[in-house]
């Protein structure tokens, strides 16, 4: 089976903005359903306890993702953001699992970078 290739403007998307799958699901949701969602709602929706989804809530919002809106947050919409999340939901759909391994894939790097630097500031190789 080929491998499947992410679209670029996706790819960049998902790297820049959304560090796990869960942010992506909680993404997904706001975008789909334009209205103001609570963090309960949300939580239940994702499968998920509430503190999990307040931290979702508070990393989209401060990606710009996410807004404050009658007591909830909903989907920060404009022309372009929209038909990027539209293209990458109807993508997702058709390959979660290719979506997922690049999110974990960028969470392992980080990952690494992270091991790598401490190991650099304690002396190790």
């Amino acid at each position: 089976m080929a491998e499947v290739v992410v679209p670029p403007e996706i790819r960049r998307f998902l790297l820049a903005c959304i560090p796990s799958v869960p942010h992506l699901e909680a993404l997904l949701l706001a975008h789909a359903q334009p209205r103001a969602w609570s963090v309960g709602e949300i939580a239940a929706r994702l499968y998920v306890d509430e503190k999990t989804a307040a931290q979702l809530v508070r990393d989209l919002q401060e990606a710009g993702l996410l807004a404050s809106s009658g007591g909830g947050v909903r989907f920060v919409a404009d022309e372009a953001r929209t038909q990027l999340i539209d293209a990458l939901a109807a993508f997702y759909s058709r390959n979660v699992v290719a979506v997922s391994n690049l999110i974990h894939s960028a969470m392992e790097r980080k990952a690494h970078r992270f091991a790598d630097a401490f190991r650099l500031r304690k002396g190790g190789s």
